[in-house]
């Protein structure tokens, strides 16, 4: 799996935990917030878009995404549990990296692209159950940037 960096260019996953830790590591007297979040666009195929980002808060963040094509999912209940179950994937290898590099500590927000306007309303409660289940904090829109934010912009 290959991400992409707006500043490095294509990284794989580690050389992106590398940095990601590099980045932590550069100003550790800050506050993290680790977010992942996906989106995804239906055309001839759906574009899934998954963003990795890195928040010093209050001082900024760097983000990562990854790209994947996968066939017209024209149910939105289906893409939004399969957006969430992309998240939740990235999520566990990272928290897994974590443990294992020694920043176990480190929080890790999982934004779903639902909100309590329009269409995805009803899906709230299953897909934060998912998240919740899984041990990561969930955030909805209008919190949910890391999805409704950062990985839209690379949908298009």
């Amino acid at each position: 799996m290959s991400f992409i960096s707006p500043s490095k260019g294509k990284l794989s996953f580690v050389e992106m935990m590398d940095d990601v830790i590099g980045y932590i590591r550069g100003l550790p007297s800050s506050s993290y917030k680790i977010i992942i979040g996906t989106d995804s666009m239906v055309r001839n195929e759906t574009c899934f878009v998954t963003a990795v980002v890195v928040h010093r808060q209050g001082k900024g963040a760097r983000y990562y995404y990854h790209k994947k094509m996968q066939r017209k999912i024209k149910s939105l209940r289906q893409k939004i549990f399969y957006e969430t179950a992309l998240s939740l994937e990235l999520g566990s290898q990272i928290a897994e990296y974590f443990s294992q590099s020694g920043f176990a500590e480190l929080p890790v927000e999982v934004h779903i692209d639902v909100g309590t306007q329009g269409e995805t309303r009803d899906l709230i409660k299953e897909v934060v159950g998912m998240v919740v289940g899984s041990g990561f904090q969930a955030k909805i829109k209008p919190d949910a940037y890391g999805a409704s934010s950062v990985a839209d912009r690379h949908t298009k």
